[in-house]
């Protein structure tokens, strides 16, 4: 599936400040990119780079003088979205988990798994099946927790999510990955664009290991599971944020979007399309989602 996806980020800066910028859509295996621009207004230094096996790709600027910084990124990106068989996979063991896993599994700054242990064996631990155990956080936070624009910040985590029973899309996902880490699921947090998300904007969700297979789960039911453009994944949002700025800069407008390619065709798959299969946004030898 091809999309067409934009970002255009203004800031307003006191002092000279450097920004690491998130917003580039990830090159692999299932996701091409196949053309795509960048620019900052006023020109500045700028530095693309990523970190040794991560596929962030991040932009560093130095502001300098300038008083106003405008950011635009547009690329077409071409997204292999599968479906993978992934209710009645034999679970995993610690001891047989990919080492790349692994990291996925630890408490993180926003994502307290060993705070919400009990919480989640209670009410999850039965589950023998680990597909549908995490289906089931997913259901749970989506049934539990409101989603409520402005009412969380920078500074929420999954505990106080739990607590305060509302937020945002990455207050949905850091608490999702808090709960399956609790029960010994790997889980990392996912950024990108999405199509059909209203009203336009980067989106989170969050993706757990089961059975060999990153498989992609978003408990705001906001938007259809094939209809992602992955930027950025990592421990939780502290890795995969849009911006993090060091220095006198202040965001003052954002836009996002995300659109079909001129003459795709789209079938959205949601949780309730998917009985007991998968959406794997990475490349495997799996069936074809769109």
């Amino acid at each position: 599936m091809r999309f067409q996806v934009s970002s255009k980020l203004q800031y307003s800066v006191k002092f000279p400040s450097t920004l690491i910028l998130n917003i580039h859509a990830q090159k692999s295996s299932s996701q091409t990119i196949v053309e795509e621009h960048f620019s900052v207004t006023p020109q500045v230094p700028i530095e693309e780079f990523h970190l040794e096996n991560d596929g962030n790709r991040f932009v560093r600027l130095e502001t300098g003088n300038a008083a106003t910084l405008d950011v635009e990124y547009s690329a077409t990106v071409d997204s292999t979205n599968a479906m993978v068989q992934a209710s009645g996979v034999d679970p995993i063991s610690i001891a047989e988990l990919d080492r790349e896993a692994i990291p996925y599994l630890f408490p993180s700054r926003y994502c307290q798994s060993d705070r919400l242990a009990k919480l989640a064996w209670d009410h999850f631990g039965n589950i023998a099946d680990t597909y549908q155990k995490v289906t089931a956080i997913e259901e749970w936070i989506h049934s539990n927790v409101e989603y409520a624009i402005g009412s969380t910040d920078s500074e929420t985590s999954a505990y106080d999510t739990v607590v305060q029973r509302q937020g945002v899309c990455r207050d949905f996902a850091h608490l999702g990955i808090a709960l399956c880490r609790a029960l010994n699921i790997p889980a990392r947090y996912f950024s990108g664009y999405a199509y059909q998300l209203s009203p336009p904007d980067f989106h989170a969700c969050f993706e757990s290991y089961i059975g060999g297979q990153w498989l992609i789960f978003d408990a705001t039911r906001l938007v259809p599971l094939n209809g992602l453009v992955r930027i950025g994944t990592g421990r939780d949002a502290a890795d995969a944020a849009v911006a993090s700025i060091f220095g006198g800069a202040r965001g003052t407008s954002m836009t996002v979007d995300c659109q079909l390619a001129p003459g795709e065709k789209f079938t959205p798959l949601g949780r309730n399309q998917l009985s007991n299969k998968g959406i794997s946004l990475e490349s495997a030898n799996v069936t074809p989602a769109n």
